[in-house]
């Protein structure tokens, strides 16, 4: 039998967390003693081990998602999140690679994004250079990888606008969805050029890694509050 207070300090939480915990229903609810005072049991210890660990690595209202689901015994459902932030997990691992193809081309001498400090382009030079059509040049504009200015109904290309471009066309020709090319031109504009851009490429990946360490450890106690739920009269794992 444990009291919140002893399910708290096994997490560094107060006891009114483990207590708005299950009123959230992320936990199991406790047993009453007569006088009206909170009886804890192994089940909530673990369902709490394990919605702590999942919101370490899913985030709060994942988390709480699974733990309610679990605790309603729909499990599908349950896992069927898990699996939706994998798969966001690894399309994030694969828009990392992406920027770094970028990184290692824009830090790269070959690419050459204009023919003067200040010249910019039409589409049709722009196109000709790239070899292909100006609508394909329109079609990457409309889902956000290009912006090139107007003068007057005229698109004007900038230095910048070619070296996106450029970016752009390497990456197609790698068969990178458009979604994930848009994704990696935003993360050049955001890191200001090519040399910030690399070096917030290896924090990303720790971040990402981090993530993914903290998921897998997610799901293990989720898998090891499953088995207690499968063997009610045995105490949970570790």
């Amino acid at each position: 039998m444990y009291r919140p207070v002893d399910l708290a300090r096994a997490h560094g939480l107060s006891a009114q967390a483990v207590r708005n915990y299950e009123a959230a229903g992320v936990i199991p609810p406790a047993r009453r003693t007569a006088s009206g005072y909170r009886i804890y049991t192994d089940d909530q210890a673990a369902a709490l081990t394990a919605y702590v660990a999942l919101v370490r690595g899913y985030g709060f209202q994942p988390a709480g998602k699974i733990m309610r689901l679990v605790l309603r015994d729909d499990l599908p459902s349950a896992l069927a999140i898990v699996d939706a932030a994998h798969v966001l997990l690894q399309r994030d691992r694969e828009t990392l690679d992406q920027v770094t193809t970028a990184a290692t081309v824009l830090a790269s001498s070959s690419t050459s994004v204009a023919s003067g400090p200040n010249a910019a382009i039409s589409v049709g030079v722009l196109a000709r250079r790239l070899g292909v059509t100006p609508a394909t040049l329109r079609k990457w504009e409309r889902v956000g990888i290009l912006a090139p200015a107007r003068s007057r109904t005229v698109r004007v290309y900038s230095p910048e606008d070619v070296r996106d471009a450029e970016l752009a066309h390497l990456l197609r020709r790698g068969g990178y969805l458009l979604s994930h090319i848009a994704a990696v031109i935003e993360q050049v504009h955001a890191a200001g050029g090519a040399g910030p851009l690399a070096t917030s490429i290896e924090q990303w990946r720790e971040r990402i890694t981090a993530r993914g360490r903290a998921m897998l450890t997610g799901s293990a106690r989720l898998a090891d509050y499953l088995s207690c739920l499968d063997s009610p009269g045995q105490d949970p794992p570790g």
